[in-house]
């Protein structure tokens, strides 16, 4: 991550001291200033002995190379801008480390959008990298343009879970697969009745489906993460589960998951209301989490009388009093899809989709089963 605590403290010193440029490493090393640009570049042929001698002469004289001037030359800046909603979840924050490690293995800087926290919004970004201040962005953020804008960039753009347009490449979890792990857990428990906790309704249909339309290829959301409750909807039917879906609001909105929670046990607890037998959770860490509080302080077992599983599998799933079973999505895949897409693109190769399997977490807040996880 760029910070400006990060430039050394003793810099303007250095500065008025002296500015030590190419000639004085060239002069030092005996060398021609070509032969120490090309041991700085990595470029052209140059012997051992004469590179020794020049990386001994830039540790002797604390030469630093100028970077900007470097990457200017390559029209490259070696910096990546990650667009997310909030570095206050769990999920996003972890995701934005793993993205922020890959990238840093690949030479790369990261630039951190976060579009709830700060006022700096995904537009601005855009113009920076058309104007070549940064050289790709991973788009993972609700975004408030529609498709045509994402494709008229044409500068390297990779979604994560999101259906950005045309012609732009995206990496998403396997939720398809998510679903159908917790539906085959639930139906072989012989659960009831199903809540699920998520964020707001009209992302499960924020595109106008055209079956002639290209541009949506008979998509009707732009967030593939709804797959799984879709799915856990269409599996639920035929065993006669009763389901509902309630809406929490946005990822940032933890007072929102806190009230939804709340009126779920409120009615188990009282036996009477829409609830009321209720016998099975499904939200993200934070839902789930919040949801074991609320059992614990409502006196209902876990999971005898309520099985709850989490969605994501970050580390709050083992902070919550009890280890919460959990559908994982895959970090280090994701950011090694994530990161290996953005790069390409910057070196101007094709890239293609690509799905990332999740993986089942056992916890104590489900009942055993015997499925294939």
């Amino acid at each position: 991550m760029l910070w400006l605590s990060q430039v050394p403290c003793a810099y303007d010193e250095i500065v008025e001291k002296h500015m030590v440029g190419i000639r004085d490493v060239a002069r030092k090393a005996g060398v021609s200033t070509s032969s120490v640009s090309l041991v700085i570049n990595g470029t052209g042929y140059v012997s051992e002995q004469m590179r020794r001698k020049v990386e001994q002469a830039m540790s002797d004289l604390h030469y630093v190379p100028n970077a900007l001037g470097r990457n200017l030359s390559q029209n490259r800046t070696n910096i990546v801008g990650i667009i997310v909603p909030t570095v206050r979840h769990p999920f996003f924050a972890r995701l934005t480390a793993h993205l922020e490690n890959v990238l840093a293995n690949h030479g790369m800087k990261t630039m951190l959008c976060s579009t709830i926290d700060a006022a700096t919004s995904e537009a601005e970004y855009v113009d920076m990298l058309r104007c070549r201040m940064m050289d790709g962005i991973i788009m993972g953020s609700h975004t408030e343009h529609d498709q045509t804008y994402w494709s008229s960039i044409q500068r390297p753009v990779v979604g994560f879970d999101r259906v950005l347009g045309p012609g732009i490449a995206a990496v998403n979890s396997d939720h398809l697969q998510g679903g159908n792990l917790i539906a085959d857990l639930l139906i072989a428990t012989g659960t009831r009745h199903v809540v699920m906790i998520g964020g707001p309704r009209q992302q499960f249909h924020d595109l106008e489906p055209d079956d002639d339309d290209a541009e949506t290829n008979g998509k009707v959301t732009t967030f593939p993460t709804t797959q799984y409750y879709v799915q856990l909807g269409r599996r639920f039917q035929e065993p006669g589960i009763q389901h509902d879906y309630i809406d929490a609001g946005e990822v940032d909105d933890l007072a929102g998951y806190s009230y939804a929670v709340t009126s779920v046990f409120d009615d188990i607890a009282a036996g009477s209301g829409r609830y009321a037998d209720v016998d099975a959770i499904v939200s993200s860490d934070v839902g789930a989490s919040i949801a074991v509080q609320r059992a614990f302080a409502c006196g209902i077992r876990i999971p005898e009388q309520v099985q709850i599983i989490a969605y994501d599998g970050t580390s709050q799933v083992d902070l919550a009093g009890m280890h919460i079973a959990a559908v994982q999505q895959d970090f280090d895949g994701l950011a090694d899809g994530l990161v290996s897409r953005i790069c390409s693109l910057i070196d101007g190769q094709p890239v293609e989709d690509g799905l990332i399997p999740v993986i089942w977490k056992p916890g104590q807040t489900v009942r055993t089963a015997n499925i294939d996880v």
